[in-house]
């Protein structure tokens, strides 16, 4: 599984290099804080494959709050044929860690 951490991912974003990022968290999650990703909780993933079809060659970056359910989530595209998928190491906890 390819990962990237939240230093490397808020460079990107700083340089305007962005991925696509998604955030697999619930919506009361993504309320209380988000980097602006698209919001794509893990339970739906499944259902949501139409709607992220036009990404399947970018690079995506997937969140949560801790790491394991973007995992999770990076597994599961990455079987469907996502050719560019990485998980963000240590989630949000980690983002607000060194980011407040």
């Amino acid at each position: 599984m390819q990962t990237i951490t939240a230093e490397e991912l808020k460079n990107r974003i700083d340089s305007k290099n962005a991925p696509v990022i998604i955030d697999v968290r619930e919506q009361y999650e993504f309320d209380e804080y988000n980097i602006n990703g698209i919001l794509i909780p893990l339970g739906d993933l499944k259902e949501s494959l139409d709607k992220l079809e036009k990404y399947k060659n970018s690079e995506i970056v997937i969140h949560c709050r801790s790491g394991a359910r973007s995992a999770a989530a990076t597994d599961f595209l990455t079987k469907q044929g996502f050719s560019n998928v990485k998980n963000l190491i240590g989630g949000m906890l980690d983002w607000q860690s060194k980011f407040p």
